[in-house]
């Protein structure tokens, strides 16, 4: 009997030809980063860290956080931009993001291309922030003493040309406060010195500050938004305390690479929406002050550019030059 030889050149190519149409595994098959562009314990941080817990809940493949702060986020959101379109490294931002392009005259990426917005949820509503032992129980009361006393108060934030520094330039625009910026490394050491005593008072969106609040080591003056929170019903809206036009908002927001398919986006969306439906994500955000919805794909993109017009209108008011 004559034996067959089959050439191993045309076995490969089978084989090859097999694996090439197999489907290719459903989204996500490995494990997913987030890139934090802060430093960890501040707002961005605390919810992502969150968020990436019960998407790993719901998907089965571990979600985790990586920090990588500095340069008012750009180091973080750089690392992302030039990361492979695959839905497995992300970026967690927050109204800092629309900020970007009146801070700095030359981004390292592409503002408008490289990044692709994904969802924004956990909306927080912004607070004036001052230490227990502060002798300002009204927000009044400090915009008065900020007049009477010219160069006097001074507020911190996590660094120049974040949200809170715009929002409370935002702020000395619509109520006449006047206060001297003092930029920290992040939002959670400049929480540190109102604590010390370094600085006078701070805007702070609610989830990066109810911890101190709880533990009776701040207040808040003022809460933007329409109503009060039903976690602090005591402390009144900036309208009720006499700023009506102030109306800054904060949110946590995912982005991905250029490139990222539909397909990915879609599930990445579906299940932030689930994560926030679920009743102890919606606890977790009422307990930080915050609202648990979700805005995404081209309704969170349109929300963006509104953002931006916001901040690109303070920075030419209060004449911010470009780095």
């Amino acid at each position: 009997m004559k034996r067959m030889y089959f050439p191993l050149c045309a076995a490969l190519a089978l084989a090859s030809s097999a694996a090439s149409a197999q489907p290719p595994s459903p989204y996500p098959n490995k494990a997913v980063k987030i890139v934090v562009p802060y430093p960890p314990g501040g707002a961005v941080d605390q919810v992502t860290r969150r968020i990436a817990q019960k998407l790993t809940e719901q998907t089965g493949q571990s979600f985790f956080v990586e920090n990588k702060a500095g340069a008012t986020g750009t180091i973080g959101a750089q690392q992302v931009a030039r990361s492979a379109g695959d839905g497995y490294t992300l970026m967690a931002n927050d109204t800092t993001y629309s900020i970007l392009p009146q801070v700095f005259k030359k981004l390292p990426w592409d503002y408008t291309q490289d990044l692709v917005p994904v969802a924004g949820f956990n909306f927080a509503p912004t607070a004036v922030v001052v230490a227990a032992g502060s002798p300002f129980r009204t927000l009044g009361d400090l915009v008065a003493y900020s007049q009477a006393n010219p160069g006097k108060l001074n507020y911190g934030t996590g660094g120049a040309g974040t949200m809170p520094h715009f929002a409370t330039e935002a702020l000395q625009g619509s109520s006449g406060l006047k206060a001297t910026h003092v930029p920290f490394k992040g939002a959670g050491e400049a929480t540190l010195a109102l604590l010390g005593g370094t600085i006078d008072f701070q805007i702070a969106s609610t989830p990066g500050v109810m911890g101190q609040v709880r533990g009776g080591k701040v207040r808040l003056l003022a809460v933007s938004g329409d109503q009060r929170l039903q976690a602090l019903p005591e402390v009144p809206t900036f309208a009720q305390a006499g700023v009506p036009g102030y109306k800054v908002v904060n949110f946590t927001g995912l982005w991905a690479p250029k490139g990222t398919p539909d397909a990915v986006l879609e599930r990445l969306r579906t299940e932030i929406a689930r994560a926030m439906a679920s009743p102890d994500v919606q606890a977790f955000a009422n307990d930080l002050g915050a609202v648990p919805r979700v805005v995404s794909g081209p309704a969170f993109a349109d929300k963006l550019k509104t953002d931006a017009l916001l901040w690109e209108a303070v920075a030419a008011k209060v004449g911010i030059d470009k780095q």
